[in-house]
């Protein structure tokens, strides 16, 4: 009678795991098929994120609800002129979960974008994404802010504006005050900055195509660098 008992416990724990997962959670990340069990598998991906598809997305669950997050490195990203060591350089720098990331040397039109599949996302979930980076001796950004787009392919999406650069470093232009509807970056755990990009519900994946995330700044036509890029990151809201 204790057997039984025991067995139809650990049946129910492993469904319980399981039905934390996400579905075809081992096409994702092949690698977690080696773990003994698929509690083992959930804490493995709770907040510790791991490489996947050749390492141009970090992949990870968020802890309190097992959603799924990701971030796309720069090489999964459309960045203008990112290949010309004129506007910007690669470089490899410990902090950095990519091996390389790029830095911004000068250019005067910036512009990042990048795309996710919404299916690759879990469904009835809010999203927030956020640009990454650090600074170095960066520049030209106190003129204009950064445009910041988050929206399935095709439709108007959820809107931002910010400056790149800290508040602290920040000189005004002509002493006018900053817009209250325009935000400055915030400082992470893990020693870099971040800036919201929008936000997004994920009702599921039926014919719902690509969800797009941008930044642009064209319209000064001024000379900025000082920027170092981490990616785009994309968060379950709890």
């Amino acid at each position: 009678m204790d057997n039984k008992i025991f067995r139809l416990s650990t049946a129910e724990s492993v469904t319980a795991w399981e039905s934390l997962l996400p579905c075809q959670y081992q096409d994702l990340v092949p690698t977690l098929v080696s773990f003994s069990s698929k509690k083992d598998i959930y804490l493995s991906l709770g907040g510790n994120p791991v490489l996947i598809e050749g390492g141009r997305k970090y992949f990870w669950l968020e802890k309190a609800s097992g959603k799924k997050c990701y971030m796309l490195s720069p090489k999964e990203l459309y960045i203008e002129w990112v290949n010309t060591p004129t506007y910007w350089s690669w470089v490899r720098i410990l902090e950095a979960r990519f091996e390389r990331v790029p830095k911004l040397i000068s250019v005067c039109w910036f512009e990042i974008r990048g795309k996710i599949s919404v299916c690759m996302l879990s469904p009835k979930t809010h999203y927030k994404a956020y640009l990454v980076y650090k600074v170095r001796n960066v520049y030209g950004f106190e003129f204009y802010p950064v445009k910041l787009s988050v929206g399935v392919v095709g439709t108007e999406g959820s809107k931002r504006a910010a400056y790149l650069e800290p508040e602290r470093d920040r000189i005004p232009i002509d002493l006018q005050p900053t817009p209250n509807d325009v935000q400055f970056p915030k400082a992470r755990v893990d020693g870099w900055l971040e800036v919201e990009m929008g936000e997004f519900f994920n009702e599921g994946c039926m014919n719902a195509g690509e969800l797009e995330m941008s930044a642009l700044e064209i319209e000064g036509g001024n000379w900025k660098g000082g920027l170092i890029f981490q990616g785009i990151e994309i968060r379950a809201i709890a």
